[in-house]
C-alpha cells in the first residue's frame, strides 16, 4: 500500500491548533503518535494534515479548588502514573496507567491522546476486512470471524470491538471530565459521556467536533479512591491488552456492609464499562461473597457474546468476586 502525502504543521499554541484542524476538514491532531502514526502507515486513517500538539503547555498535574487533580491533555501516561499525588490519592489509577502499555510507550503517550485511541480490532486495522467502524455500511468481519478478544456488554449488531484503554476505566469510575477547546469554545465532558457505544454509528466513538481539542482530565476529590485497585487480567504479563479488567474501591461500615462503591470492568466493552448495576445491588448490602457474585450476575446479565468469546462472561464474573473479596479481607 502506497502511503498518500501528509502535510506537517507544528501548532504553538491551543488557538493555532484547533483553528488548523477545524479549518481543514481532512485533519487530525497528532500527539504522543503510538496509535496514529501506525494506523497511518497500515493506511487506515489518511489524513492529509496532521497537526501537532506536543508544544503545548499542557503536559500539567495540579491541584484544584475543590480537592481534585487537574491532568494536561499533553501528560504523558508515565508521568502520571508515578506522581505522588495520583499515587497516594487514586492508587487504582496509577495502576492502571503502568499496566496500560510498555515503558517505552507510556514515556510518549499522553494521557489526552489515551482517550481518543482506536481499538485494536484486527478487522479495524485490517483495510481490505469489512469494519463498519472504519468504513460505515461495509459490515463487521469480526461478528463471524476471530473474536476471542472482542467485547460482550454495550455491543451492537454493528460493532463488536472492544475498548482497549485501561485508564479510562479508571477516570470512568472516578468520574472524571475532560476539558476541550474547539471551534465554539470551551467545554466540559463526563468521562462516561465521552466514550460511546457504536449502536448505529460505530464510527462516531466521542462527542467532539472537528477541531475540537482535550485540553485537561479533571479527577475530582474522592477520599475512597485512597483505597483504588486495578486488576489486569490478559494472555501474558508482559504488554498484552485486557481479556477482563477490574478497577474497584470500596467502603465497607462498621456492621460489615457495602457503603461505598466504584466498580468499572475493561476489555469486556465497547466502552470503558462502569459497573452501575452491580454497585446500586451491593450498597448497603453484606460485604460476602455471595452478595459480590449476585451483584456481578446482575451486571452481566445483558451480556452479548459469540462461542469464542463467551467464557469472559464466567471469568468477568470471578474477577469480579475475587477483587471484592480480597479487597475485604
Amino acid at each position: 500500500m502506497t502511503m498518500r502525502p501528509v502535510s506537517f504543521f507544528r501548532a504553538s499554541s491551543i488557538d493555532d491548533a484547533v483553528a488548523a484542524v477545524s479549518g481543514h476538514p481532512d485533519s487530525a491532531f497528532l500527539a504522543g503518535g503510538t496509535t496514529e502514526i501506525d494506523l497511518l502507515r497500515l493506511g487506515v486513517v489518511q489524513p492529509s494534515l496532521l497537526v501537532d500538539v506536543n508544544d503545548l503547555p499542557l503536559t500539567y498535574l495540579e491541584d484544584t479548588d475543590d480537592g481534585g487533580v487537574r491532568i494536561g491533555a499533553m501528560a504523558r501516561m508515565t508521568d502520571v502514573a508515578r506522581a505522588p499525588r495520583i499515587v497516594e490519592r487514586y492508587p487504582g489509577m496509577s495502576q492502571a496507567l503502568l499496566l496500560g502499555a510498555s515503558e517505552q510507550l507510556r514515556n510518549m503517550a499522553s494521557m489526552g491522546g489515551n482517550m481518543c485511541q482506536r481499538t485494536r480490532c484486527s478487522y479495524f486495522r485490517d483495510p481490505t476486512s469489512a469494519c463498519n467502524k472504519r468504513e460505515p455500511g461495509s459490515g463487521c468481519a469480526a461478528l463471524t470471524g476471530v473474536n476471542r478478544g472482542h467485547a460482550i456488554l454495550g455491543t451492537s449488531e454493528q460493532c463488536i470491538a472492544t475498548h482497549p484503554s485501561d485508564v479510562a476505566v479508571a477516570l470512568v469510575a472516578l468520574d472524571a471530565v475532560v476539558r476541550t477547546i474547539g471551534p465554539d469554545g470551551t467545554r466540559s465532558v463526563p468521562v462516561e459521556d465521552f466514550f460511546l457505544r457504536p449502536e448505529d454509528t460505530p464510527n462516531v466513538e466521542h462527542p467532539l467536533a472537528h477541531g475540537e481539542l482535550i485540553v485537561a482530565i479533571d479527577v475530582p476529590d474522592l477520599p475512597l479512591a485512597r483505597t483504588s485497585r486495578y486488576v489486569k487480567h490478559r494472555d501474558r504479563a508482559s504488554y498484552e491488552f485486557a481479556l477482563v479488567s477490574v478497577f474497584s474501591a470500596m467502603r465497607v461500615d462498621d456492621a460489615g456492609n457495602v457503603a461505598e462503591l466504584r466498580l468499572a470492568l475493561g476489555g469486556v466493552g465497547t466502552v470503558p464499562w462502569r459497573a452501575h448495576r452491580a454497585e446500586q445491588s451491593l450498597i448497603g448490602r453484606p460485604a460476602t461473597p455471595e452478595n459480590f457474585a449476585a451483584a456481578a450476575d446482575a451486571e452481566l446479565a445483558d451480556a452479548r457474546t459469540t462461542p469464542m468469546n463467551e467464557f469472559k462472561v464466567a471469568f468477568a464474573k470471578r474477577a469480579i468476586v475475587r477483587e471484592l473479596s480480597e479487597v475485604t479481607s
